[in-house]
Order: C-alpha cells, then structure tokens, then sequence
C-alpha cells in the first residue's frame, strides 16, 4: 500500500510516497530558511506565498522520484493541524483536490503525532533499513536497527521537540497518545533560535548553537534550569532565554543602563555560551523525560522534532536506562514522509477524513 502524502504546516513544503507505513520511495522538501533568514524567523505570508509556488513541483518530483504516479497510490494524506494558518491551506487544499479527482481516501493527521511516528521510516528505495537511529542503554553509538527491534515497546514516552513544540506524550500505542506535558511558554527550538539572534549567530539557530557547542565548556557558566514543581512534567525556557540576555548585555537597572559592562563577545566566550545554554536545554530535557518514564513505566523513549537531530541530546541519552528511538536526521525536521507513514495506521484502522477536513492552527493531538 502506498500512501502520497503532503507537508505544508510552517515553512517547508514536502511530499512523500511511503509503502507499507514504513519504507520511503521519496521524500522531497523545498526549503526557505534562505527567504526567512534575514527575518531571524518565519514571516507567515512569506511562507505561504512559497508553498504555492512549491506545491505542484515537490508533489511532481516526490512521484517521479518514487517511480509512480498518482494511479498507483491507495491515499492521500496531509498534516493539517497544528500550524500557520495561510502555510496549512495550501497543503489541505492540495490534498483535498487530489483525495477528490482521484477517488482516493483522504487522511488528515497531526503534524505533532507524525514526529513522533517518525523514528519508524527507512529508505525504501533499497528496501533496506537504514534509517532509523536508537541508543542503547550500553552505547553511545547509533547502529542500525535488527529486524527483532525495529519498534519502540509500549507504553512508551514520547517528546516532541521543535521550534514551535516541546511537549510530552505517553503513548500505549501508535494511536492511543496522551499529552502529559508541555511548555508554557517558549518551545526548546524557538529558544535556541532567539539566544542564536542575542549572539549574533544567524538562522535557524539549532543547529549553529550545536556545531558552536562542540568547541565550549559546558559549565563555563551555570545557566538555571526551571524544572517547576517536583513532579511537573511541563516546560519552561523563557528564565534561560533572559539569563543568556543578560549573561551577554549585562542586567539592566532602572535608568537601562547595564549594572556592569559584560565581558567581550571573543570566539572562546561565545562557544562557552553556547555550551552551557545547551548544557542547560539538554539537562532540562533529559530530568523531565526521566521523570515521565519512571511516572508511567515506559519500556521505551521516543524522540521527534527537528531538536531530536541535536547531538549533543543525542548524546546525553545514550546511556538511558531503557531504549530511546531517534528519527534518521533526514527525517528530524518537518517532512511529508512521516504523515504517510503514520497514515498508513490510520488507513488500516479505517479512520479516515471528510472532504471538507479543515486546517486547524492548534494540535488536538490526544487520540482515542
């Protein structure tokens, strides 16, 4: 069974063929992080303007890259909440068409549950599996993954991490999924993207900060770590977004003036600032999905989002008490193969959507 299924929900513009719930034929993704670069984030009408101009040429180019056309798939799908409201219509309008001319079942799915469904894709073009990273509690490499363990056990804890989300899930299976956590103000990535822009950095500031990490000390300085009451499991990375303000401009007193002049900006004291911002994103991460697993006996940790392509998260997890399941990096930030994927589950269950499915900006992601 294969599934044609489109990605519009922020700023990339995706389709996919996914067989089967699991082996990508194709995967193709128009970016524009160049036309928001200089915006230090996403301008909504920019966006959509793109993925009109993106939409027909990615859905050509997934097909022919899948070698079929649109007769030989069985759905289509399109993730059509949460996001932009103007990137979301392009993408549900391009779906609802097709689902329509071609007689095909149509499959709304949330863009948050497909992250998490993610750590379940492998290139299908060689019918191999070579996409999926896990940690193993007794390695810090990734390896691929054998045939006897190529899914998470349940119940599971699941993180989302993203520019635009930072929330836990228990899930007992793929389609019965509990929001147990999430940020009341700032997403993890939203942070690093704006301590990237105090530091001058440039976007999108994710993967920057990472690479800059690598060359600091991570207890250079001892950001704070809100971790809320014993046993929360939300978030909170606003207090650090400030402490770094402050770590590089000084704390304003009452006439704006700084209460001291900070010390020079020099190559070493910026990776030190990214080390232990990081340092502090990543233990913050970590504590809660810690709390989450032994809250809920988890026998398993997902791990999805573009933040889930972090090294430095990556590392901090690989001697976690029982497996945790990273996304292949191809498939960390937003794509078209993961609402495929997990149409797949969807179609089999026979859950599928109405022609007039809207697109909704906030996820209802709890699934019954």
């Amino acid at each position: 069974m294969r599934i044609l299924a489109i990605e519009s929900t922020c700023d990339e513009t995706g389709a996919s063929v996914v067989e089967d719930g699991q082996l990508v034929l194709s995967n193709i993704v128009a970016t524009q992080i160049d036309l928001h670069a200089k915006y230090r984030g996403v301008v909504p009408e920019i966006a959509s303007r793109a993925h009109i101009e993106n939409i027909l040429p990615v859905l050509h180019e997934s097909l022919n890259s899948a070698a079929c056309g649109l007769a030989d798939v069985d759905a289509i799908a399109v993730a059509h909440r949460p996001g932009l409201i103007g990137s979301l219509l392009i993408g549900v309008t391009a779906a609802k068409s097709l689902a329509w001319s071609l007689n095909k079942p149509l499959i709304g799915i949330d863009h948050v549950h497909a992250h998490l469904y993610s750590v379940m894709l492998q290139d299908g073009t060689t019918k191999e599996r070579t996409g999926t990273d896990t940690v193993s509690p007794s390695s810090n490499s990734s390896f691929i993954l054998q045939p006897s363990s190529l899914s998470p056990v349940f119940p599971a804890v699941g993180l989302v991490c993203s520019g635009g989300h930072t929330a836990l899930y228990r899930l007992n299976s793929w389609l019965d999924v509990q929001l147990i956590g999430s940020t009341i103000d700032d997403a993890v990535g939203e942070a690093y993207d704006k301590v990237a822009a105090i530091l001058g950095l440039g976007y999108p500031g994710g993967p920057i900060i990472d690479r800059l990490a690598q060359q600091g000390d991570p207890k250079a300085i001892d950001f704070p770590r809100s971790l809320m009451a014993r046993d929360s499991l939300d978030f909170s990375f606003s207090g650090l977004k400030t402490a770094v303000l402050y770590n590089v401009q000084g704390v304003p007193t009452k006439n704006n003036k700084p209460s001291r002049i900070p010390p020079p900006l020099t190559d070493q004291r910026l990776a030190d600032i990214a080390a232990s911002f990081q340092a502090a994103c990543i233990d913050v991460l970590t504590r809660k999905i810690k709390r989450a697993t032994e809250h809920f006996k988890a026998q398993s940790v997902i791990i999805g989002g573009g933040v889930s392509a972090n090294r430095g998260l990556r590392s901090a997890l690989a001697n976690f008490p029982i497996p945790v399941f990273f996304p292949a990096f191809e498939y960390c930030t937003d794509n078209a193969a993961m609402s495929a994927g997990l149409a797949h589950l969807y179609l089999a269950a026979g859950r599928v959507s109405p022609l007039d499915l809207d697109a909704i900006t906030y996820s209802q992601f709890v699934e019954t």
